[in-house]
């Protein structure tokens, strides 16, 4: 098993890795039970409190990513800036012909990559290489009114603070390095689930 770069991990870790990828599974299948939800062939667990992501492909742990979350609280409210929780499905995906690093405004390629942009733009959360938008399942937590989680514009997306990964770092989107962002755009497709443990 090997992280998001592919580098090894010591016996140790990959035990604790292993058994935290098992014991997300298992929530994802209590919630789709408890949702009355198919399962989806891909399926991608994020853990807020781990600050780490799993891909599943069918009943095989695939692969884990390290992520960054929201900085302030999880939250599924509107303004809020936090990372909702929850069971979501991948809806849409943006920008899969475009360049490692492009930044995206209003979910569209400005033409630049981020280290093209001014350094004091360089400064924010920027959202670059693919976006993998996201809706909510779930009525009144992540669907609907205050708490949507596709009118709040949650997603998927590349950083271009990679350094931060690991740690809460968002404004309410779940960041992944740029060569993730655009693994996931290829692994994952529309209308694969992905639930969100906030605990």
């Amino acid at each position: 098993m090997a992280n998001s770069t592919g580098g090894p991990y010591d016996s140790y870790t990959i035990f604790f890795q292993f058994d935290s990828m098992m014991e997300s599974f298992k929530f994802y299948l209590e919630e789709t039970g408890r949702l009355s939800l198919s399962r989806t062939d891909v399926v991608l667990v994020a853990s807020i409190p781990e600050q780490r992501m799993y891909l599943y492909n069918g009943d095989e742990a695939v692969k884990t990513y390290v992520i960054s979350t929201s900085k302030l609280q999880p939250s599924c409210k509107e303004n809020s800036l936090g990372t909702p929780w929850g069971m979501h499905q991948v809806c849409e995906i943006i920008g899969k012909d475009e360049a490692e690093g492009t930044v995206f405004k209003g979910r569209k390629s400005i033409g630049f990559r981020y280290w093209e942009m001014p350094s004091e733009d360089q400064l924010a959360n920027l959202i670059t290489s693919r976006i993998l938008r996201l809706r909510g399942l779930e009525q009144e937590v992540n669907l609907g009114g205050a708490v949507d989680t596709f009118a709040r514009f949650v997603y998927i997306h590349g950083t271009n603070h990679e350094a931060t990964l690991g740690s809460p770092a968002s404004s309410g989107c779940i960041q992944v390095s740029n060569a993730d962002a655009i693994q996931l755009a290829e692994l994952v497709p529309v209308g694969s689930h992905l639930l969100i443990l906030k605990n």
